[in-house]
This record gives C-alpha cells, sequence and structure tokens, in this order.
C-alpha cells in the first residue's frame, strides 16, 4: 500500500511535533501572549513519549537491548505509561515501580499495556528499601538482561527533549520566545528545552515550577539539600525528595512553587476557558503563570511557552472528581462543588 501523509508504520512515529496552542480566554487580562505546548497530542498523551522513544532506541543502538529483554522504571505513571507503549512496538517485557500517589486512573493505564506494577509506598524516603526507586534497583538486579531506565538520572532524559522539543517550540514561534515555563520533576524536560533554547538565544528566561514539600527550589538557589523542605504533597510527576541529575539546574533561571489546591482548581480551569483537557501539573505551570504575573513578570511584547506534560483523562479519580477534591478540603465558598450535574427520576 502506498502511503499518504497521514499514514504510519506504528503508533510510535506519531511522537513528536505536537501542536503549540494559543491561550485566549485565560490570559485575557495578561500582559504579553500565552501559548500551551500541549503535549498530550503524543500517542501517550504525555511529553514521556518522547524520553522512552529516545532511551530505549539508544540501548539497542548500543546493542544493551534485544527482543524479549526487560525494560525496568521508577515511574508517577506518565513515564510508565510510554515505557510499556514501546515495548509492546519493540517487544520488550515492562515491569514498574510506581509511586502510591499516582491515581488509580494511571495505574489501571499501566496494567492494561500489559506491564507488571509494584505500587510502593509514596511518602517514605528515597533510600529506603520500600521506595520506588531502590524497589526499581532490586528488580534491575534480579532480573537478568533488563535494563533500568533510570529517568532521575539519565543524560539520555535531557538529550531527549533537546533534539525534539526544544527546536519544535523554536521553530513554532519563529524564534520569538522570550519565557518558558515548566514543571520540574526529573528536569529532563525542563533541561532539555532549555539548552536548546539558550543555545538560539541566551535571553529566553527559563522558570521552573515546582510544589511545596519537594527541595528544588531551594537547591537551586542555595545548592544545598534541605530535607526539612519535604513533607507529603499531591501533584504528581512534579517537585522531588532527591536531587535528579537529570535537572540541570544552571539551565534554569527561576523557581516558583506552587500549591496543590491552586493547581487542582487551575487544571480546571484550563479545561473550562481553553477547551484543553490538561492533567494536575499543567494546572500547576499555569498556577505559575498566575503568580509570575501578578509579580509583574511580563511585559506585552513578551511571548511565553508554557509546557503542559499530559491529559486530564489520567486524573479522572483526583482533580476531576468532585468528591477527591471535596476530601481534600479544596472545595470552599470561592470553590463550590460542581452542579452540573442533574439526574432525571
Amino acid at each position: 500500500m502506498k502511503q499518504s501523509k497521514n499514514v504510519f508504520d506504528n503508533v510510535l512515529q506519531l511522537i513528536g511535533s505536537t501542536p503549540l496552542i494559543k491561550l485566549n480566554r485565560m490570559t485575557t487580562h495578561f500582559d504579553g501572549e500565552f501559548y500551551a505546548k500541549v503535549e498530550a497530542f503524543n500517542p501517550g498523551h504525555s511529553s514521556k513519549d518522547r524520553i522512552a522513544l529516545h532511551i530505549i532506541e539508544e540501548a539497542e543502538r548500543q546493542g544493551i537491548l534485544t527482543p524479549g529483554d526487560t525494560i525496568i522504571e521508577t515511574t508517577s505513571g506518565n513515564t510508565g505509561f510510554s515505557i510499556a507503549m514501546v515495548s509492546i512496538i519493540k517487544g520488550y517485557e515492562c515491569i514498574l515501580a510506581v509511586s502510591s500517589k499516582s491515581s488509580g486512573d494511571k495505574i489501571d493505564m499501566l496494567k492494561s499495556m500489559g506491564a507488571k506494577v509494584y505500587v510502593c509506598p509514596a511518602h517514605v524516603n528515597a533510600d529506603d528499601p520500600r521506595s520506588y526507586y531502590q524497589v526499581a534497583k532490586r528488580l534491575h538486579e534480579e532480573n537478568k538482561g533488563s535494563i533500568y531506565i533510570n529517568q532521575y538520572f539519565n543524560q539520555l532524559n535531557i538529550d531527549a527533549h533537546y533534539n525534539t522539543t526544544g527546536p519544535e517550540i523554536w521553530n513554532q514561534t519563529d524564534g520569538e520566545i522570550t519565557h518558558l515555563v515548566a514543571c520540574s520533576g526529573t528536569g529532563g524536560t525542563i533541561s532539555g528545552i532549555s539548552k536548546y533554547l539558550k543555545a538560539q538565544n541566551p535571553n529566553v528566561k527559563v522558570i521552573g515550577v515546582d510544589a511545596y514539600g519537594s527541595v528544588l527550589k531551594k537547591y537551586h538557589e542555595t545548592r544545598e539539600f534541605d530535607d526539612k523542605e519535604i513533607y507529603p504533597y499531591r501533584i504528581e510527576g512534579l517537585g522531588k525528595n532527591l536531587i535528579p541529575t537529570a535537572t540541570d539546574f544552571d539551565l534554569i533561571d527561576k523557581f516558583v512553587k506552587v500549591t496543590d489546591e491552586e493547581s487542582a482548581h487551575t487544571a480546571r480551569e484550563i479545561s473550562n476557558t481553553e477547551g484543553l483537557f490538561v492533567g494536575y501539573t499543567s494546572g500547576a505551570a499555569m498556577q505559575a503563570v498566575k503568580q509570575l504575573v501578578a509579580e509583574g513578570e511580563f511585559k506585552p511584547s513578551d511571548k511565553v511557552v508554557v509546557v503542559f506534560p499530559d491529559h486530564g483523562s489520567r486524573y479522572m479519580s483526583k482533580i476531576y472528581s468532585d468528591k477527591w477534591m471535596q476530601d481534600q478540603g479544596f472545595f470552599d465558598s470561592k470553590n463550590e462543588v460542581s452542579t452540573t450535574i442533574e439526574y432525571i427520576k
């Protein structure tokens, strides 16, 4: 069959080339123009498709991986889904150590993609044998013929975004981008994009988004790891209780911290105003933009790109559940419980 431009050999060929979408209603009173890099348009519905494909294909090039081998990784959900998807196409087994903070939706998706899933307690130290970092290491040692992706400490995490996401954003803005706002978890996304953008224009300002309960912002400012910063928080895929080497802190100009509650409401606001059904970290990134606007960060001439990392479907049992929001204490007189459903008897 002769292939047209919209016929592909497999789903992996759809990774990357995600759209940049102008934000309109939410930014009416903001100085500057604001655009979302909507990574939910990847086939695995998140930016993690990029690193999964890049890291696995690099392992193949080096002869580390052959069909039938096992790929092991720690994940809050999105990277695991992407690895499972790539593994299916390329013929690998997939074992994932997942944080218990991950939504039930994410865990169910991982199982549906054929992955073997180990759910590990979220609120333990990184060096605790029950942590998903240590569980993944143990599984790697126990499974001969396996590789451990180790996204938090893998330079290829940065390279994937340097090679793809950075050039895409530069070309989509015709090189006119002035600010990048992106959440930082492993740090690969923000570091890789920043590395490319700053090579084109060192004046592009890169702003990382961190969570309260995470150590990243303070480490960026002081280069000191402070475990007193660590406490439980709800946002998935954002912030850390360790310092990932996949984060190049020298490529990030400043960090902004956001709360669980405001990030959840802002994600819902994006869906209700821009028609983009986005995940929790997208809400966190946009919440950071709101705070930066209040601080007078942007000028009318600025062109700001905000990375929206994943899709809202992975948070149906969390931020898009009125019950979950109510259980967290996130509804009050300002943010009432949704009343858009009426049952006819």
